[in-house]
Formats: C-alpha cells, structure tokens, sequence
C-alpha cells in the first residue's frame, strides 16, 4: 500500500543517468496535450540519448549494413533520428505537433510525419523502423501492440530490421515503489511521481514548474500511463514474422520480466 505522505528524491542532472523522463511519444492511447505542453522541455530534460544512438548504429552495421532508410515510430524532437547521421534517408512519425516542430528544427535534413503509429500508411517501405523510448508502452492496449507490429511488418523492405525497446513489467512496478524524483533543470524543476497498479499499468504523474521571474513559476501538469506486457506474449506475437537477432537487457544479459528495459532487434522473414 501506497504512503499518504512521502518525501521526495532529489536527482541531479549528474546522477540522473539517461533514462527517458518524459518517455517519447507517438500514439493516441493517452492524452497527447501532456506533450504538446512538455516539448519545450523535452530534450533539457532527456539530454542526449548517445547510448541508444549507439545501440541502433550498431545493430544496422551488424545486422544490414547496406541499409538506406530509416522510419523511427514516436520520434518526438527528432533526437535519435539526428544522431544517427546523413548516411540514411531519414522518416519520422509522431502525433504531436509540437514535438515535430522541434524534430523539424533539431533535425531538417529528414521527414516528419504527424501520424498515428497504429494506423499509418504509408506507400513506400524502409530497411530499419525503430521504436524506441516507451512509445510501445504508450500504447494502452495488447491490440494496440498488435496492429503497431502489423504496420511494421508491412512497411519493412524484405530482410528489414525492427529495433524497439520497452519498459518490462518488472521496471515499472519498482518505479511505482520509489519516492517522487526531483530534478533541477535549466532553472527550472520536474516532480515527476510514478504509481503502478500491481498489475501491468503505471501512471506517471508529471509537474515542471517553469521559471518564468525572479519566484514567479508556471505548473505545467500531465498523467501519463504506460502499459507493460509479458516480454512471452510479446515473443509470440512477433514470431510468425520476425527472427530474433538480438534480445538483451541493459546490462547485456537475456532480458526477462524483472530487466530494466528490453533491447530488441528483429528481422523481417522472408515471404
């Protein structure tokens, strides 16, 4: 049971690490309004995601190396998709309008689409669609994640490499048991308090107090839900079209229910 009170933990921007605080967005399973509002913050917050740039790099120079194009799926400010170079045509899709006028500015040298990933269409396909971040988790539902990974599997070249990640069931019951973080940013702060209702959803509670002048600051206020699925049910669902080439956890090892996040990278099957 949950404490009526609880104190908060303080996180600087030094210790914070790179998980994604304000997890990418891309679908219309939750209230998009939270990130047209935290756009502005969005990278400050995040910082730069170089070891998940490094992640998807390496996956495309083992994996298909003669790749030419790339579709990230909830690509919000465009951060991956700038960091991966000017080697590759470059797509992104997201839903939030805002997000894509930073991605446009961050990145101008690639396509943003406002779009939802659970039934976009397009009329081309790609070597590489990634998904990365928590977009999956955004999804608020089992189908959902099904159509997402049908629209894939129709968008990916013969030979093509889905590289997603997501949050395991077991990552977000332990940030429901933690106290609220507090982080400093830019002279402004994030209170970020994350629940888990001991099933599969956690909601996370979002405030950035905006420092506007001298003790004057502006609350911006989103709740944010995330789903988490068996990494199993995921396993089988993806099986009748993709071969697992990778599958690991942050620390390198086979990724279970209990990881932190799971790391994968798939190959389309042939026809």
């Amino acid at each position: 049971m949950r404490r009526a009170v609880r104190t908060c933990r303080y996180v600087s921007a030094a210790s914070w690490g790179s998980p994604c605080l304000l997890a990418e967005s891309g679908v219309s399973y939750f209230a998009m309004a939270g990130y047209e509002t935290f756009a502005q913050f969005y990278d400050a917050v995040n910082g730069e995601p170089r070891e998940r740039i490094l992640q998807i790099l390496n996956a495309i120079s083992t994996h298909r190396p003669d790749a030419n194009s790339v579709l990230e799926l909830g690509c919000g400010t465009g951060a991956v998709l700038a960091g991966l170079g000017s080697g590759l045509s470059l797509t992104g899709i997201d839903l939030s309008r805002e997000m894509l006028a930073y991605a446009r500015r961050r990145c101008p040298g690639a396509r943003f689409l406002e779009g939802d990933i659970i039934s976009f269409s397009l009329d081309e396909t790609f070597d590489v669609i990634v998904c990365v971040y928590d977009t999956l988790n955004h999804v608020m539902t089992f189908d959902g994640w099904l159509s997402v990974f049908d629209n894939v599997r129709r968008h990916l070249n013969r030979g093509g490499l889905f590289i997603f990640d997501v949050n395991t069931i077991g990552r977000l019951r332990d940030l429901g048991e933690m106290v609220p973080w507090v982080h400093d940013f830019d002279g402004h702060t994030l209170i970020m308090d994350v629940t888990f209702d001991d099933e599969s959803v956690s909601m996370w509670d979002i405030r950035i107090f905006e420092h506007r002048s001298n003790d004057e600051f502006t609350l911006h206020h989103e709740r944010i839900p995330e789903l988490a699925v068996p990494l199993v049910r995921v396993r089988a669902a993806l099986a009748p079209y993709f071969d697992v080439l990778e599958e690991r956890d942050t620390d390198g090892r086979v990724a279970t229910d209990e990881s932190v996040r799971a790391f994968f990278v798939l190959q389309l099957k042939a026809a």
